[in-house]
């Protein structure tokens, strides 16, 4: 690590107040010493990572860190705070702030090295040793791992060590961080040679970045097994790639932790045994309580969901630490996911069979009665029915896969049962969103019965679908089919009424939520709110208007941001710019997460710039009184869309507006005033984005 931080990359008397201005404080450094190339591109790394999860820590630290293309060896800043800097922990301010940039690229040595630092930050002497700490060369050197902390605690200036040191000191980092993974960890060749043998229990930690959180964890576990008499081994998820635990290690556990924000990989190793599954930072900030709740799950007998062969998607994705509506979001979204694909197709293949063949194609023979190769309306009738009968699969779609989320493939069945009556009863999109919940739940309880072993291999081919079938039948066609059929046909009649300013509203409200989270929740409830319009032979007028409105706000971010680019090119970094290209192609798609790279980099400048543009689109579009048929496919189906020239207009005026919103709100940012950059040939050259030559 003697290359990755010196004394002129410590500041111990940090002046920042908010993270961003330490984030840029100690980057500065990086960039004065040519380790930075291009300072903004990197903070806009480094907050894209602190948006994915807040990288403050119980104990007052903060970690901020990121991989990026800016990075051009590892490096290491730390920063101490006299007043505190809010990096989002539980327990309030950090003062010991340590930025970590990785390059995007960068070997496993290195990330090695970076995890020992991480797993150090575990140790309270070494902490208190830098709250102590008198000089920046010692600090330097501390971190290093050159002095040990209770002689720089002591107020000890020495800032260097002899190569052996340094070497040996990072051969121990190395050592302590991939401590845990031996996979010999313990003695598996006789399980019952010792009656007394300690509580054993494998672990997984993964963070979504890979460098930090993902060893503080593991060493926090550790620590804490060590103290509680219980053996801990721990595979680490990291950056630079992981090594499995030994099979043997595995069956030898009595019980297993997940301290993870990413998915865990290869997660059935670990099926059949008692299971705590939390996010990264419970590992780090309560390992103890951890290993006491697996110890009860264990002494009970518990084996939790998400180790047993019924545990469901949403489970096996790795998202942890949920609650219920969060479940119930995912739950939605299985459905609408699987959906989407039919829409699409069904909905453009309708468009074409119009296009090619009239407005009075619905009403063609079947073709299997009447096709004629060389007649162009035989071909738009096909075309036409085609997408017919892809359309009518999207509410048994929507509810198969949505009970499907919630129990795996035993809800399936009773899923598509829901939403085909859905379809029978005239309840819709709304019968379908009921039906597919009623069906996961009614499988969910079932698997809850505890069943006689000989009955078990019936239960998910015969017993389960036969059972919840007929539940979720009697409850749609004689409980709640009919109050849900009449809320659709109300909900249908209330948007044929639209007209005028209640139409333009509705095309505002639809736009700032297509513009919300780009892809996210929102935006898709904005979307199947739409598309369940255009679903039947025979949309009404004002359905095909909110279609259109919905599919123009959502192409105003990425070409609102991608236009931005163009004009003010010094306000983005490289990678913007570059993405800027792309998200042109993306938007004229209508493939609005072509916006999320700049909205994860700066999302409170380009979040209310895309949401202002998109409820100006969608408003315009309502009164210009634009229809469109397909629910996808960007500009490329203008041909299909009613009152083109007007359609476009809207969406040229909401880019603008978002392209000169983000503009006018990043130029403010540019010109805030910045902490002063040391007056040096590096600093200078740095500024330049120059190398620094000795």
């Amino acid at each position: 690590m003697s290359d990755m931080i010196t004394a002129d990359l410590v500041d111990l008397d940090l002046s920042a107040d908010t993270k961003e201005a330490a984030a840029r404080a100690l980057a500065e450094r990086m960039a004065a010493l040519g380790r930075v190339t291009d300072l903004d591109g990197f903070l806009a790394d480094v907050a894209a990572r602190e948006a994915q999860m807040p990288t403050g820590l119980d104990g007052g630290i903060g970690i901020p860190h990121c991989r990026s293309e800016h990075v051009t060896e590892p490096t290491l800043a730390f920063g101490r705070s006299a007043t505190g800097i809010d990096f989002g922990a539980a327990d309030g301010p950090a003062d010991l702030i340590f930025l970590i940039a990785a390059p995007a690229g960068a070997d496993d040595a290195h990330l090695t090295i970076l995890s020992s630092l991480a797993r150090q930050l575990m140790n309270a002497e070494f902490t208190d040793a830098l709250r102590a700490v008198g000089d920046t060369a010692a600090a330097a050197a501390l971190i290093r791992g050159d002095e040990p902390a209770e002689t720089a605690s002591a107020g000890s200036a020495e800032s260097a060590g002899s190569e052996d040191t340094v070497a040996a000191a990072e051969a121990a980092s190395s050592a302590a961080a991939t401590a845990g993974t031996d996979t010999g960890a313990w003695d598996t060749g006789d399980a019952d040679a010792s009656e007394e043998r300690p509580f054993r229990i494998v672990a997984v930690t993964s963070c979504p970045t890979g460098i930090a959180h993902t060893y503080m964890a593991a060493e926090s576990l550790e620590n804490a097994g060590r103290e509680a008499g219980v053996e801990v081994v721990v595979e680490t998820q990291g950056s630079a790639g992981f090594t499995r635990l030994d099979p043997a290690v595995i069956a030898a556990a009595d019980a297993v932790i997940f301290a993870h924000d990413v998915a865990v990989r290869e997660k059935d190793r670990f099926a059949g045994k008692p299971t705590v599954d939390v996010g990264v930072k419970a590992g780090i900030n309560r390992p103890a309580e951890l290993i006491a709740e697996v110890r009860e799950k264990a002494a009970r007998g518990e084996v939790t969901a998400a180790a047993r062969p019924g545990s469901t998607p949403v489970e096996r994705a790795g998202d942890s630490g949920e609650g219920y509506g969060t479940k119930l979001r995912k739950w939605l979204m299985s459905g609408v996911s699987y959906m989407v694909p039919f829409v699409a197709a069904g909905g453009l293949l309708i468009a074409l069979g119009f296009a090619i063949g009239g407005y009075k194609i619905d009403k063609a023979p079947s073709v299997m009665d009447h096709f004629l190769w060389t007649q162009a309306d035989s071909w738009a009738a096909l075309l036409f029915q085609i997408g017919g009968v892809a359309f009518a699969f999207l509410v048994p779609v929507l509810a198969g896969y949505i009970a499907y989320g919630m129990a795996d493939r035993p809800g399936l069945v009773p899923g598509f049962v829901g939403g085909s009556i859905a379809l029978t009863i005239n309840a819709g999109f709304l019968g379908g969103l009921a039906a597919g919940l009623i069906a996961g739940g009614v499988v969910m309880a079932i698997q809850k019965v505890n069943i006689p072993a000989p009955l078990r291999g019936i239960m998910p081919v015969v017993v389960i679908p036969l059972i919840s079938s007929v539940v979720v039948g009697f409850l749609m066609f004689v409980v709640i089919g009919k109050p849900i059929a009449e809320a659709q046909k109300a909900m249908t009649d209330w948007l044929g009424g639209l007209s005028g300013t209640n139409a333009i509203l509705l095309g505002v409200l639809l736009g700032l939520m297509m513009c919300f989270d780009l892809g996210g929740p929102v935006n898709k409830v904005a979307y199947t709110f739409a598309t369940s319009g255009i679903t039947v032979a025979n949309p009404s007028d004002s359905a095909m208007k909110i279609m259109a409105a919905v599919m123009a706000a959502g192409m105003v971010p990425p070409l609102g941001m991608a236009l931005a680019t163009f004009i003010r090119k010094k306000l983005f970094t490289r990678a913007e710019r570059e993405n800027g290209k792309a998200a042109v192609v993306l938007g004229a798609s209508f493939i609005t997460e072509g916006a999320i790279p700049f909205a994860a980099a700066d999302p409170l400048r380009v979040i209310p710039a895309s949401m202002a543009g998109g409820a100006i689109t969608g408003g315009l579009t309502m009164a210009f009184g634009s229809t469109l048929r397909a629910p996808h496919g960007g500009i490329w189906v203008t041909l299909l869309i009613g009152k083109p020239v007007l359609y476009l207009l809207a969406i040229a005026v909401g880019t603008a507006v978002t392209a000169g919103l983000v503009i006018f709100l990043k130029g403010m940012r540019k010109t805030a005033p910045k902490t002063a950059a040391p007056e040096s040939p590096a600093a200078a050259a740095a500024e330049a984005k120059q190398p620094v030559t000795a």
